[in-house]
């Protein structure tokens, strides 16, 4: 008990450091015994996520190597931290609006920086699933399920060069996602056939994104990963903005491309129709993506607005507007000054990073 205490005090003590003195960390011991040892000269920065309680209540690290990957380190996974003399660090401690205890408890990756709020309220019907990939190593894609209206929420992931790597091709094993435990929460194979004419099995998180492994590849296959979407809009507009996505985590100023991809499903309105099927086909699908280059340790967002018709026209809107269409609140886990900087930002300096014109603000 002496040892474990002294393990957790030395801890709480390392994390009140490195927000004093910004360093980076030597080495990371896991709790299923595993060590992770860092070469200080690889790391670019490290970004410490803090809960209320400050320093004393961490939620994880995510570390910026040199070469272009990052890896991330969920607080509770870990029993302890040793940190260099030298380094860049970044303290949240102070942040209203991000995923709580009781967040974190229904999903334990929801402290991460591409999740939205969770949903809070009808949790006997609503799925927090994080699919991970290289025997559990490897966070794929996080996503919010509602049973009662067996529609995705949204869909939310990382880009970056760690993970943009093209290993595997394409192949369309589309099937339930048996994280969602109640079949009868689910959409069926059954049900995209019956309206295979008109509705395309859309993806949200898309395969082309996950050519790293086979096994991520696979996973964004589940229908969990889709939403009913017109076969035009899928293979035009929507693929088209899907490729683009690809070329701004690709441009040499973007580290890290947080991206939530989603339809509308919570307002009747936003309804397109309800197939014979069973399947709520939405009027809208929407993307918002924030961006961060850790050479100038800025961000950068955008929202896009996506009408689910064949060569619909495309809206570039800031993220604020996007959660007002929306009622979702995104990139909750930010420092609140700067979730409030980039969300409102439609500056010129912001256009010319996406290369887009913003739209006016009008809801549709």
């Amino acid at each position: 008990m002496k040892k474990y205490t002294l393990a957790l005090l030395l801890l709480i003590v390392t994390f009140e450091a490195v927000a004093q003195k910004n360093r980076k960390p030597e080495y990371i011991k896991l709790k299923n015994g595993t060590v992770q040892t860092f070469d200080k000269e690889k790391i670019n920065k490290s970004v410490v996520v803090f809960g209320e309680g400050g320093a004393t209540d961490s939620l994880g690290i995510k570390i910026y190597m040199k070469d272009g990957s990052c890896q991330d380190y969920l607080y509770s996974q870990i029993s302890f931290v040793a940190f260099e003399e030298q380094g860049g660090g970044q303290q949240d401690d102070k942040n209203v609006n991000k995923n709580n205890d009781a967040d974190l408890a229904r999903n334990k990756e929801a402290w991460r920086l591409e999740f939205p709020q969770l949903h809070r309220g009808d949790e006997d019907f609503t799925y927090e699933i994080t699919h991970y990939a290289e025997n559990e190593t490897v966070v794929n894609f996080s996503l919010e399920w509602d049973g009662q209206k067996k529609g995705n929420r949204w869909t939310c992931y990382q880009l970056h060069k760690g993970n943009l790597e093209k290993n595997v091709k394409r192949k369309d094993n589309f099937r339930e996602d048996p994280k969602i435990t109640n079949p009868e929460h689910r959409t069926t194979l059954a049900q995209y056939k019956a309206t295979s004419s008109t509705y395309a099995r859309g993806h949200l998180c898309p395969s082309g994104d996950r050519l790293y492994s086979k096994e991520q590849n696979d996973q964004t296959f589940y229908l969990s990963n889709m939403q009913p979407q017109v076969q035009g809009h899928n293979s035009g507009v929507w693929a088209q903005l899907e490729r683009r996505v690809r070329e701004y985590a690709e441009a040499a100023n973007c580290d890290t491309l947080y991206i939530v991809k989603a339809a509308t499903i919570d307002k009747e309105t936003d309804i397109e129709e309800t197939t014979s099927a069973g399947l709520r086909v939405p009027k809208y699908f929407y993307m918002a993506l924030l961006a961060y280059n850790k050479t100038k340790d800025e961000y950068h967002a955008l929202g896009i607005w996506s009408p689910n018709y064949t060569k619909s026209p495309t809206e570039y809107i800031t993220i604020r507007e996007l959660e007002t269409r929306t009622g979702l609140d995104f990139f909750c886990n930010l420092p609140d000054d700067t979730e409030n900087m980039v969300e409102d930002d439609r500056s010129n300096d912001n256009a010319r990073y996406w290369r887009i014109t913003f739209n006016n603000e009008q809801q549709p």
